[in-house]
């Protein structure tokens, strides 16, 4: 393993930390806004984001990029983000709007709309990956952001369990489907149930497999 590919594994196994954001800070640059999103793959559901803005006197211990914790520890985490936090929004494009605008237009916006939901306007919007939305504050992408950034890192757990709550709700009015457990994915179980019940009213017909397919009642 090279120098630089040994310092890059490093950062990642030492998780995301606040560096950026208190670098920043000393700059006059502040306050500073993490986001992320989530659910750009699933065939069924939104795409949904967060932006929050961390209290750098109170900073939830054990926050990481929402993909490496559980599913309990992301919801321990996501409660204590929520009371610690300076500001948070979370918001979503739905379905019907991903079809019309494709995932990562409607990525973009659903960051967009949870940046101007903040009830802090922030000095400088720390984006996760490589594109930035339209939105009215300066912004700096940085890849990998959720795994690197502790702002990103608590928006991506913010917009994880969020989602994941949505999913579970819309799985009572469509229970076929098994989106408690797979949140919209396409898993075998609910790639069986398109091919027996069709599509919902919030499943992506933009998405293969879903072109074509009818949907079902609401």
């Amino acid at each position: 393993m090279r120098f630089g590919q040994l310092s890059a594994f490093l950062v990642f196994m030492t998780g995301p930390d606040f560096k950026n954001e208190m670098s920043l800070r000393t700059q006059g640059i502040w306050p500073v806004a993490g986001v992320d999103e989530v659910g750009r793959g699933p065939l069924a559901g939104p795409v949904t984001a967060a932006a929050v803005i961390l209290d750098p006197h109170n900073l939830p211990k054990g926050i990481d990029d929402s993909k490496a914790l559980s599913a309990k520890q992301r919801e321990i985490l996501f409660d204590q983000i929520m009371e610690s936090a300076l500001a948070i929004s979370v918001s979503s494009v739905t379905a019907a709007e991903i079809d019309i605008m494709n995932i990562r237009q409607a990525s973009l916006t659903a960051m967009a709309r949870a940046i101007s939901g903040l009830s802090i306007k922030p000095a400088l919007a720390l984006i996760d990956g490589r594109d930035t939305p339209a939105i009215d504050c300066p912004a700096r992408t940085i890849i990998k952001g959720d795994a690197l950034v502790l702002s990103i890192a608590a928006a991506s757990i913010i917009a994880k369990v969020s989602r994941d709550a949505m999913m579970r709700q819309l799985s009572l009015l469509y229970p076929q489907y098994g989106f408690d457990t797979n949140a919209g994915y396409g898993v075998k179980r609910h790639i069986e149930a398109l091919k027996i019940f069709g599509a919902t009213p919030i499943h992506r017909q933009s998405f293969a497999p879903l072109s074509g397919k009818k949907n079902v009642k609401a």
